[in-house]
């Protein structure tokens, strides 16, 4: 039990799962993640991380992709309406979950579904659903009760969210399930709807939430300050040594499972965490080939460890996305777009440490994402194509 409840926050109700436990049985362990965006960051690891340990003590897990609640949107820590993608964006994302997700989970013992599977509901049986609770219960969210008191709306769409979310317990007859901690009311809710259809409630455990590479928000693509479980080991690298001393505990206890060298200078810590990292989505060849395309760029070459970041994307033209790099220069280092257009011309503008050749003016927003801008010899700044 105590290796199961690791890092949790919550584990309810109170002495619930280690009732659960005790009887010996293969519990049927629920994890949903709707497909909004093309990648699994190490945010969602967290709690997926969880559910790998449930699988290796001989229980089930259920992951549910849910490309039916996508199109809803889960209002969980949100201060407006979530916005919705596109039906072909969530089955593009559905089939990238699924493989991001087997780099922690056992491919062979994991059951994978799709909670269109049974969310496609005649109207009968979504009116039979929407008569299992009142509003004033779906209200009782802390996310609703602030827009509330801020005079904010709430699309009826949200209200259904959580009946959804509670009805895929139904639908897999879940004994457990796992989520964040934004998600505990959902899954609080999740077991009003198992009784209300007769079935056993299921516990809940949630897991702590990952802050960003900003060390102060929720770890996020749409904020830019996320880390890709499938993003190349020197992305994945660069990013990790961004994260503020004060958020390398957490990091190291929620995505290693483990405490930070004892004796370390913060710099070498956090290099060992961008290591551990990258060995556990890659391997440690590329890890340190990694740390050694990092020491190439940043030491070699003159750059800091911490670098500003730049948003690409307001830089972006109609034009196949190009990037005017003098207006780029200008924006990002306080410059005249004359004087980038010099420096460009006699080789003072760089790339990840490369000289940008003398003639180039404008580049792709894809072939800039990412990289360290570089003005003479002192300025930097990181590129993100952020919005």
């Amino acid at each position: 039990m105590a290796d199961l409840t690791r890092n949790a926050v919550d584990v309810l109700p109170a002495g619930m799962l280690q009732e659960q436990l005790d009887a010996g049985v293969s519990l049927r362990v629920k994890l949903g993640i709707d497909p909004t965006t093309p990648d699994i960051h190490l945010g969602h690891t967290v709690v997926l991380e969880k559910l790998r340990e449930f699988q290796q003590a001989g229980h089930q897990v259920v992951l549910i992709v849910g490309d039916f609640t996508a199109r809803v949107g889960d209002p969980s820590g949100r201060s407006a309406q979530r916005p919705m993608p596109s039906p072909e964006e969530i089955e593009a994302n559905a089939a990238t979950y699924q493989e991001q997700a087997f780099k922690l989970l056992d491919r062979e013992r994991t059951e994978v579904r799709f909670n269109s599977e049974w969310l496609r509901m005649e109207p009968e049986e979504l009116l039979g659903l929407l008569a299992q609770t009142t509003v004033a219960r779906l209200i009782e969210r802390d996310d609703f009760q602030k827009r509330l008191a801020a005079g904010a709306p709430i699309a009826a769409l949200e209200l259904l969210y959580p009946l959804l979310q509670g009805y895929d317990s139904v639908a897999v007859e879940a004994d457990l399930e796992l989520g964040g901690t934004d998600q505990k009311f959902n899954l609080l809710f999740g077991r009003d709807i198992q009784t209300a259809y007769g079935q056993k409630p299921q516990s809940i455990l949630t897991m702590p939430i990952l802050v960003g590479t900003d060390g102060s928000k929720k770890m996020s693509k749409s904020l830019g300050n996320y880390i890709g479980v499938t993003e190349a080991p020197e992305e994945m690298f660069g990013k990790t040594m961004r994260v503020p001393d004060a958020a390398m505990p957490e990091y190291f206890r929620l995505v290693l499972g483990g405490e930070p060298p004892a004796g370390l200078p913060p710099n070498e810590a956090k290099r060992a965490l961008a290591r551990g990292i990258v060995e556990r989505f890659h391997d440690a060849s590329a890890a340190e080939t990694a740390e050694q395309h990092f020491n190439r760029l940043f030491v070699e070459r003159g750059a800091p460890d911490e670098v500003e970041e730049l948003d690409l994307s307001p830089f972006a033209g109609d034009n196949g996305g190009e990037v005017h790099l003098p207006a780029l220069m200008a924006a990002a280092f306080g410059i005249s777009s004359s004087e980038a257009r010099r420096l460009i011309k006699q080789g003072g503008a760089k790339l990840d440490g490369e000289t940008i050749p003398s003639d180039t003016l404008d580049l792709a927003q894809s072939a800039l994402d990412g990289r360290v801008l570089q003005a003479g010899k002192r300025r930097f700044r990181r590129l993100q194509a952020i919005g």
